[in-house]
Order: C-alpha cells, then structure tokens, then sequence
C-alpha cells in the first residue's frame, strides 16, 4: 500500500515539476508581437492567396512592417485595404493594380487533339498522372476543369476543351493558379497589354505538329518591338508588361496568332 501511494506522490510531483518547469519557459522564450504586423493582418482578407507575391498574409504584413512591399499588391482587398494598410504603417497609399487569372493556352479541339482516350477520374491533376496528360502538347490545357472547380466566383469556364477566365469575375484570388497541374494560368495586370497564349517550350517542329498555334519561337515578334518588351526564352515568347505600350505591331507579326491584345 506505502509502495502505491509513493508512487503516485511521485508521478504528481514530476507532472508538477514538468508544468512549471514548461510555464517558466515558454514566458522566457515568447516571442515578442509586433502590434503593426498584427493590426496590418487584420486589415488584410485573409484569403493567403499569394497574389501579392507574398507566401500569404502574414508574409505580406511582414513585408509592408518592414518597409519592403507596397501598399497596392492585394488584388483582392482592393483600393481600401491598402488605404488601411497605408494608414496602419504612416505612408501614402499606393494605386492598387488590378490582376486577373490568364490561361496562357490556345490549345481548344480546334487546334489540338488527345493523344489517347481517357477515362480515368475527372480531373487534370488525375489525367497529368497517365503519360503527363491527355493532350498531343505535353504543356496545354486538357480541360478537364480543376480550375473551375476551385473557383468561387464562376470566373472559369471549360470552352471546347480549354480554360477560359473572365476576367470582370475574377478577384485575383490565386486559387486557380495554383491548382492548375500544367502551371498555365498566370496573373496579368488589368489594363490593355499584349499577352502571349502559349505555355509550350519545345522545339518548332513538335509544337508544329501537336498544335496549330503554338508558339514556335520564331522571334518576328521580339525583333519588331521597339520597345524592348518582348523576347523569346526557351522556345516561347514573353511580355514585359511594364515596357508594353499595346501597339500591337507584335500581334500583326506573329504567324502563329499566338499573341493576343489583353483589354478589359
């Protein structure tokens, strides 16, 4: 009877010992809050989308506490919130850009086919699984709609085989972006811009036979811009957005029809 009762006296001593011993150090090694991050989290949205370019909000409430991100880059918290965002940190607020999800692919039923019948489960993230998808272009869209899936605010729709975002519904929320198995959609500011539709970095001659408008890296584009906004990397044309003046003269060049004007 002694021995049970020294042994529970024992255990409750070291349960004991433990708790302080654990209270005591977690005081002395709390890390201290920054009250500007914490308010600056609380004017954010909450959506961790990454559209700011940020892991989420947190990171870009970091970020903007330190003085190392503008004010404008939540697309989907909008004017306001980087007005609160600029009041919470005693600058001038920045005009926020405007994004929108673009499919960088052109590759519909018209200009493309299936390599193979597929009957596995719905989806492209499945389908990417079997032979790095369904399409002849081992980089375009197979339509299968993970994209739309994902979306909250019926900005993507599935046209004959390929994704295709509105961009007046789409709130910049990134969640399509990153569901997508082919990493063809990408963001694009909201204003008027040459965008080039096309994802595919293989040679002219297997884009040439997998698609009838791929980008063939022929550079007609990149030598008749004389702003310096276009260049063609691996096989695949580019837009600096910011050096774009949208004259179109890279969208009349093309023999692929690939680059087209982005208005809203």
């Amino acid at each position: 009877m002694n021995t049970v009762v020294f042994s529970i006296l024992l255990l409750s001593g070291i349960g004991l010992l433990a708790g302080i011993i654990l209270a005591v150090a977690s005081t002395i090694m709390t890390v201290p809050k920054d009250e500007t991050v914490e308010a600056l989290e609380e004017a954010l949205p909450g959506a961790n989308c990454g559209a700011c370019g940020y892991s989420g909000c947190s990171g870009y409430a970091q970020a903007l506490s330190k003085g190392e991100a503008e004010t404008g880059l939540c697309s989907p918290g909008g004017q306001e919130v980087a007005n609160k965002c600029a009041e919470i940190i005693g600058v001038e607020a920045g005009a926020v850009v405007l994004k929108t999800a673009l499919v960088r692919c052109m590759g519909s039923y018209d200009n493309t086919s299936d390599k193979m019948a597929y009957d596995g489960l719905h989806s492209c993230a499945a389908a990417e699984l079997l032979a790095g998808g369904v399409t002849t272009c081992r980089y375009g869209c197979m339509g299968l709609g993970d994209c739309a899936a994902v979306c909250d605010y019926g900005a993507v729709s599935i046209c004959n085989g390929v994704a295709k975002i509105d961009p007046d519904l789409c709130t910049g929320c990134s969640k399509c972006v990153q569901t997508c198995p082919k990493s063809l959609i990408k963001f694009v500011g909201k204003k008027a811009q040459a965008v080039v539709r096309c994802s595919s970095c293989d040679k002219a001659p297997v884009v040439m036979k997998a698609c009838k408008v791929g980008c063939i890296g022929c550079k007609k584009c990149e030598r008749i811009c004389r702003y310096d906004a276009i260049h063609v990397k691996d096989f695949r044309a580019f837009v600096d957005a910011e050096k774009c003046t949208a004259c179109g003269e890279c969208i009349d060049a093309c023999p692929r029809h690939i680059i087209t004007m982005f208005e809203t």
